[in-house]
C-alpha cells in the first residue's frame, strides 16, 4: 500500500476518533437524529399556556401535549375510557364510580390520585360551558381511594360521560393539585402533566418556539389511536414548536425540509404546495372549523339588542368565506350553530342578509355614532382577513368603526378584560371554533347565557337561553333534544349570542414522510414517526 494512502487512512482514523471523542455529528448520524425530532409550525405562538384559562386553540393544543384526560373521545365520537381503567353507574344515575389505571405518573414523577383528579375537575368545572353545567348538577366529588373517586348527582344528568371526554377547548386536562389550587382565572405556575410528552421549559420562548420531550414514564394505552382515545404513543423524541407568522416563509421552511408539518397553510398557498413532490396536504380536522363574530355585551351600544340585530343583519356569510377561504371547495354557507354536520343541524332563527334591514334596525336603536372597536388579529391567518370584512360591512349601514390590529395572544389577553372601551376595553372579535366545539347548546359557549358569572367572553346573559340549555342536559330523548336544540338557536338569534359566519376546513401541509398523522377535532402529535 502506498504511503499517501496510508496518511490518508490514517487522517480518518484521526477524525473517526475526534468524532467520538468530541461527539460530533457525522452525516448518517444527523439523519438518524433528525428522525427523532419532529419539527411543526403552529397556527399562531404559544403564550398563554393554561388551557383551562382560556378557550385559545394554541392552549389547548399545547394541553394534550403534556396533559392527559379521564376518556377520550375516538373517531366515531363515542367517549373511550383513557386515564380511567373501568366505572360503574348506580341503578339511580346518581353515583359515577370511576377507577383510574395503573401506573399514571407525573411528570415530576409523583402518581397521580383522585386528590388531583378531582381538584383538576373543580377548576376546569368553573370556566368550560360544559363543565360549568356538570357542576351544576353535581352534588359531591368524593374520594374513595388515592385511585377511585367518585361523582354523586343531585339529580340524573345525561351528559356526564361525554362532559369528561370532551375533546376541545376547553378539555379536562388532569393537572396535580398543587396546580389545580390556582384560581381559574390564573395561569398555573408550573408546566405538569402526565401525557405523553413533557414541556422543556429552559428552552421556551413565548410566542416563538416551544419544545417538548418524549415523557419516559408514560404508560399508552393498548387500543389503537382513534382521535384523542386509544394509545398515545410518542414516536419521537422531541417535538418543536416553531412560530412562523410570515406564510412565504413558512412555505419555504416546508420545502426545504427545515419543518415537517404546517398546521394551517393559508388557501392562497395550497395550490402551490399540491405541486411539490415531498408535501401532500391532509384534512386532519374532518369535522371541520366555524367562524364566529363575537360581541361584548357589556360595552354600549352593544348592550342594545337592536344595534346587535342590525350588525347581524348586515352580516353575509359568503363575504367573510369568499375574503378568507377563497376556495368554495374549502368552506360553505352555514346557519346552524351545532354544525351543518351533526344531528342538530337546523336553519331556525337565522335571516336574510338584508343591509336595508340592517340600516332599519340600527335606527329604531337610537345609535348616535359611538365608536365600535374590533380587535384585529395580525398574525393568524386563519382569520386575518374576518375583521377586514366587518369593518367595512359594518360602515355601509352607518356604523364608526375603529379596527386596532394586534397579534393573537395579545388579542386572547385583551378579550378578557370587562373594561370599557377607553380603559382598553373592546366591542368585537372574530374567532373560529371546531365543530366539536359547538355540537350541542352544552358544549358550545357562544349560546351560554351566564353574563359576567361563567360565560364566555362577550358576556351575554340571558335566563331564557339558560332555561332552554338545562332543559337540554335533562333530556335523553334524541328527538326531544333535536326540537329544544332548535329553540335553543332560535333564541340565540334573537338576542344575538353571537354571529355565525359559515364552515370551513382548514387542511394542513406535511412532507411525506412524516407518518401516523391523526385526524382528529385538536391538533395531535402522537403517533407521529419520520421516515
Amino acid at each position: 500500500m502506498k504511503k499517501s494512502t496510508l496518511r490518508h487512512l490514517g487522517c480518518f482514523a484521526s477524525i473517526l476518533a475526534l468524532t467520538a471523542a468530541f461527539g460530533i455529528t457525522t452525516i448518517n448520524d444527523a439523519a438518524a437524529q433528525d428522525k427523532k425530532v419532529l419539527r411543526f409550525i403552529p397556527h399562531s405562538g404559544l403564550r398563554i399556556t393554561d388551557p383551562i384559562i382560556t378557550t385559545a386553540f394554541m392552549s389547548r393544543n399545547h394541553g394534550y401535549m403534556i396533559y392527559d384526560t379521564l376518556f377520550g373521545v375516538d373517531e366515531k365520537m363515542q367517549p373511550q375510557p383513557q386515564m380511567v381503567e373501568k366505572y360503574d353507574v348506580s341503578g339511580d344515575k346518581l353515583t359515577y364510580t370511576f377507577t383510574l389505571r395503573d401506573g399514571l405518573k407525573f411528570h415530576d414523577g409523583a402518581p397521580v390520585t383522585t386528590t388531583d383528579v378531582i381538584a383538576s375537575l373543580q377548576r376546569w368545572g368553573k370556566n368550560d360551558a360544559m363543565g360549568q353545567k356538570l357542576i351544576a348538577y353535581t352534588k359531591e366529588m368524593k374520594e374513595v381511594d388515592a385511585k377511585t373517586f367518585q361523582i354523586i348527582l343531585k339529580e340524573p344528568y345525561g351528559l356526564v360521560i361525554d362532559s369528561l371526554a370532551k375533546p376541545s377547548s376547553n378539555v379536562p386536562f388532569i393537572m396535580p393539585k398543587k396546580m389545580a389550587d390556582t384560581p381559574a382565572n390564573q395561569n398555573v405556575p408550573d408546566e405538569i402533566g402526565s401525557g405523553p410528552y413533557r414541556m422543556v421549559k429552559a428552552e421556551f420562548q413565548p410566542g416563538v418556539k416551544v419544545v417538548y420531550e418524549k415523557n419516559p414514564d408514560y404508560k399508552p394505552r393498548s387500543e389503537p389511536p382513534s382521535y384523542m382515545a386509544g394509545g398515545k404513543v410518542g414516536k419521537v423524541d422531541r417535538v418543536e414548536w416553531i412560530t412562523m407568522s410570515d406564510a412565504q416563509t413558512a412555505m419555504n421552511a416546508l420545502i426545504k425540509g427545515e419543518v415537517d408539518i404546517w398546521e394551517q397553510p393559508s388557501f392562497d398557498l395550497l395550490p402551490a404546495l399540491k405541486k411539490e413532490k415531498d408535501i401532500e396536504i391532509r384534512n386532519l380536522q374532518p369535522l371541520g372549523m366555524n367562524y364566529m363574530l363575537r360581541m361584548n355585551w357589556l360595552q354600549p351600544p352593544l348592550d342594545n339588542v337592536k344595534v346587535r340585530q342590525a350588525i347581524l343583519h348586515a352580516v353575509n356569510q359568503e363575504d367573510y368565506l369568499a375574503a378568507q377561504v377563497g376556495d368554495p371547495d374549502y368552506y360553505k354557507v352555514c346557519p346552524a350553530m351545532f354544525g351543518c354536520a351533526t344531528p342538530l343541524n337546523t336553519a331556525e332563527g337565522a335571516p336574510k342578509p338584508s343591509i336595508e334591514t340592517a340600516k332599519k334596525l340600527l335606527k329604531e336603536s337610537g345609535y348616535k355614532g359611538e365608536k365600535i372597536v374590533i380587535m384585529a388579529p395580525t398574525d393568524l391567518g386563519s382569520i386575518a382577513q374576518l375583521p377586514l370584512v366587518s369593518g367595512p360591512v359594518l360602515r355601509s349601514i352607518g356604523m364608526n368603526v375603529d379596527v386596532q390590529s394586534m397579534d393573537w395572544q395579545t388579542l386572547v389577553g385583551r378579550r378578557a378584560k370587562m373594561d370599557p372601551v377607553d380603559q382598553g376595553g373592546w366591542h368585537i372579535f372574530h374567532t373560529a371554533w371546531g365543530t366539536a366545539d359547538m355540537m350541542n347548546p352544552i358544549a358550545n359557549a357562544g349560546v351560554k347565557g351566564l353574563g359576567k358569572e361563567g360565560g364566555f367572553f362577550g358576556w351575554t346573559e340571558d335566563p331564557v337561553i339558560e332555561k332552554l340549555r338545562d332543559d337540554y342536559a335533562r333530556e335523553t330523548d334524541p328527538e326531544k333534544q333535536k326540537q329544544i336544540a332548535a329553540a335553543v338557536q332560535k333564541r340565540a338569534y334573537e338576542m344575538v349570542l353571537y354571529v355565525p359566519l359559515g364552515e370551513y376546513f382548514q387542511p394542513s401541509a406535511v412532507r411525506k414522510n412524516v407518518k401516523g398523522t391523526l385526524p382528529s377535532p385538536a391538533v395531535v402529535l402522537w403517533n407521529i414517526e419520520k421516515e
